[in-house]
């Protein structure tokens, strides 16, 4: 179910885009309040936007607009609105997404051709271990993905691993669709109920919500932690309610591809400029075909990396490398700059560590600082230094570590109305 735009050239996918976006101008221009009234005040001719190069010339749309304009976003009349979602807020307050039924065929679209992209065929059966309800649009895109691909689908809903691992005995599901770290807690409940991994009918895991690859696209310490216990293929997908669409990897493993027919993709530098080739700048990005919310350059606020070499699978679009960090939580420490992700990677290289929680703050001094909470089986000065030598090897810097109750450091991270676990919490 390979889309045949996803394999032409690099000439034919631009001047498709174009075409597309130019559809997208004209619909915006007509039905979204909130896009008139920039065009008006911006003085803007939008037959005048032609070419992707074009697109330069519009302003940039961000979280902030998004938030405090919600409504004037919605092209569609309420009587055309089929579900209501909300962002998961990770770095402000949650957003409301309204979706439209040509949006909710769209949103199965994408997530078909991205299942197939990862391996997936309709002859497979996929189990979804992430919640449909409280507002969520990932679990609900997943089974109309799974349903329009023609493939089986197990819905069990997020955490409880014996749960999980009824169903994997009972329904023989070949691919998981799961947050990462969750695979450890599956192989440590199989570990110690006499299951055996190596029969299981589980082949593949399509991992969400958590890096799974370096830079470099090998295996991050997590990643390599699941392989270990567990020998199945992993694939890695980016996506975000904001987009409606999402960058799965294909069975290479160089990252995530571009569907050019769902979304534009620029990645730009601070100055909002086209970074050079191979560079790392943030995600901003143009939805096609959505009906009810589409946006323009919206800003995502990840930072990635683009690989635009063609990719052995046949398909010759751009891909995206894992993200580096998201640019909101950047941080600037003891002269380095860090992101919460290389954070992680060095946290899950302890097998003794159950848990983390990383906070920032400001100092009098306003410069960053950073404190780790971690609760760990071994609460000993030679462990801490152990893990101060490692951060220290790894990122040349040393942050502030502490020993803390797991019950408590839990209760932090899970908060009642949270759809994933909070490993950061920013207080500046």
């Amino acid at each position: 179910m390979t889309p045949k735009i996803e394999s032409a050239s690099l000439q034919e996918i631009k001047a498709f885009q174009e075409i597309e976006m130019q559809k997208m101008l004209a619909y915006i221009g007509e039905h979204s309040a909130y896009y008139k009234k920039v065009f008006r005040e911006n003085k803007i001719e939008i037959s005048a936007i032609k070419t992707l190069e074009d697109l330069q010339r519009l302003p940039i749309t961000t979280k902030d607009q998004l938030q405090q304009n919600n409504d004037a976003f919605i092209c569609v009349p309420k009587g055309k609105i089929i579900d209501y979602v909300t962002t998961s807020g990770t770095l402000g307050e949650p957003v409301t997404f309204a979706l439209s039924e040509k949006d909710l065929q769209r949103l199965a679209y994408n997530e078909a051709i991205s299942f197939a992209c990862a391996e997936v065929e309709p002859d497979d059966v996929m189990q979804l271990m992430t919640t449909m309800d409280r507002r969520f649009m990932a679990g609900l895109a997943y089974f109309l993905g799974a349903r329009k691909l023609g493939a089986g689908i197990i819905r069990v809903g997020s955490g409880i691993p014996e749960l999980q691992w009824d169903s994997i005995l009972k329904f023989s599901p070949t691919y998981l669709i799961c947050v990462p770290s969750f695979l450890l807690k599956m192989i440590e409940f199989a570990t110690n109920n006499g299951i055996d991994l190596a029969k299981s009918s589980v082949k593949g895991a399509i991992c969400i919500g958590e890096p799974i690859r370096n830079e470099d696209f090998t295996y991050n310490t997590l990643a390599t932690k699941i392989k270990t216990g567990w020998d199945i293929k992993l694939y890695s997908t980016y996506a975000s309610t904001e987009m409606s669409t999402a960058f799965n990897e294909c069975g290479e493993s160089k990252g995530g591809h571009h569907h050019p027919e769902l979304i534009i993709a620029e990645i730009l530098n601070n100055k909002d400029q086209q970074v050079k080739d191979g560079e790392v700048g943030e995600l901003v990005i143009t939805t096609l075909g959505v009906e009810a919310m589409p946006l323009l350059r919206f800003k995502t606020g990840d930072m990635v990396r683009a690989h635009t070499s063609p990719c052995p699978c046949g398909r010759n679009t751009m891909r995206l490398g894992p993200v580096v960090g998201r640019k909101k939580q950047m941080i600037k420490y003891k002269g380095t700059t860090l992101y919460p992700p290389a954070m992680y990677n060095v946290l899950n290289d302890f097998e003794k560590i159950d848990c983390f929680l990383i906070e920032i703050s400001l100092n009098d001094l306003g410069t960053d600082e950073i404190l780790i909470k971690i609760a760990a089986k071994t609460e000993t000065e030679e462990f801490l230094h152990e893990v101060k030598d490692h951060f220290r090897a790894k990122l040349r810097v040393t942050p502030t570590i502490e020993f803390h109750d797991k019950k408590e450091l839990n209760m932090l991270r899970f908060p009642k109305m949270s759809r994933k676990p909070i490993d950061l919490i920013d207080l500046r």
